[in-house]
């Protein structure tokens, strides 16, 4: 079966999952409910941060309390959610907890699909009854040649949600990942997705150790993780649908729709926004914030709409437009900068006013 091409060298064969469908159009928050992990994949890409830590993330959004959850699925106008980890079923609680409260939120139409190592029959049933809509289970690597040991199905046997494998396409494993599929089509399973094999700071020693190195000096895709998957693809024919997710395709089609769609719903009056989701905002830096903010809105007539004392990040915002007319007669360092329309405000470039 010939696969069908989306963007960013990204394909499926015969239909897309639905979790895929909603991230591909950037409308799925991303909800990390723990570090913690009990495997230790090599190729784990989990960032510092979070990696190993009991830590709870809705997008780039630090949660400290079930609120936050919420209010950062409004702000993307989220049509689902990705619960993952680590691995939400060493959370069980907290991971149920939060999949009632999300569809207590927005109703059972909010499509949530999970990530898991863990197989287990008990658990799936607790997920199922708490509302998920689609499990993705990840065999470890050392056991896809050897996929009966797991006993997945009487794990999944008879469960209502859809059920599919994920992992990454690992370069040199075609047959273990022929192996996977071949396995999920037995079990009746919906679907198998394929990750391109990415590089990260946890898990470079790892990858490289392995012989393996990255595409290009711009890219974090390992060399050889396409191409295993079109093989793959090729070889598991129509036995199940088999969808290929590239390295690029994350960031160039779902992180930017996610950040459009954040743009859109978070942008105050002083926010100027790109075509890509990005914000271009004026940035005062002083050892006196409190006296630029002064100066700006008695002295400089600005409407205060138009300027805000960001405390935790210890500047100035103020609207582009009106800083670029003022910087050369202020006497504070004035910058322009482009910055994610994030929790975290990642800045990505800046250029000084004065």
């Amino acid at each position: 079966m010939r696969p069908i091409p989306m963007e960013s060298s990204s394909c499926y064969t015969k239909r897309l999952p639905r979790g895929c469908r909603l991230c591909r159009k950037g409308a799925k928050m991303v909800l990390l409910v723990t570090g913690k992990c009990g495997e230790s994949c090599y190729y784990c890409p989990l960032s510092e941060a979070k990696k190993g830590r009991d830590v709870v993330y809705a997008n780039e959004l630090l949660v400290e309390e079930d609120q936050d959850v919420i209010w950062e699925a409004e702000a993307i106008g989220a049509r689902g959610t990705g619960v993952t980890g680590g691995d939400p079923l060493l959370v069980m609680d907290r991971t149920v907890r939060y999949i009632r409260l999300l569809k207590e939120r927005f109703g059972p139409g909010h499509h949530i699909h999970l990530y898991t190592a863990t197989v287990d029959r008990e658990k799936f049933l607790e997920l199922q009854k708490a509302g998920l809509d689609e499990l993705r289970i990840h065999p470890p690597i050392d056991q896809w040649l050897r996929l009966e040991d797991l006993d997945i199905a009487k794990a999944v046997k008879g469960l209502s949600m859809k059920v599919g494998f994920e992992v990454p396409a690992v370069p040199g494993e075609k047959e273990g990942l022929l192996s996977l599929c071949r396995h999920a089509a037995d079990l009746g399973l919906d679907f198998v997705n394929l990750n391109e094999l990415e590089v990260s700071e946890t898990n470079c020693q790892a990858l490289l150790g392995r012989g393996f190195h990255v595409r290009s000096d711009v890219s974090s895709a390992m060399q050889g993780s396409m191409e295993t998957a079109w093989q793959v693809m090729e070889g598991a024919g129509d036995l199940l649908p088999v969808h290929f997710c590239s390295s690029s395709f994350k960031d160039q089609v779902q992180l930017r729709e996610r950040l459009k769609r954040r743009a859109k719903r978070v942008a105050r009056p002083m926010d100027l926004i790109t075509s890509e989701g990005m914000v271009l905002l004026g940035i005062v830096e002083t050892d006196d914030l409190q006296e630029a903010a002064r100066l700006l809105l008695e002295e400089h007539m600005v409407p205060p709409e138009l300027v805000n004392l960001d405390e935790k990040m210890k500047r100035l915002e103020v609207a582009l437009w009106v800083l670029e007319d003022l910087a050369s007669d202020l006497p504070f360092r004035c910058y322009m900068v482009e910055e994610y329309p994030t929790a975290d405000r990642l800045e990505v470039e800046r250029q000084p006013l004065n």
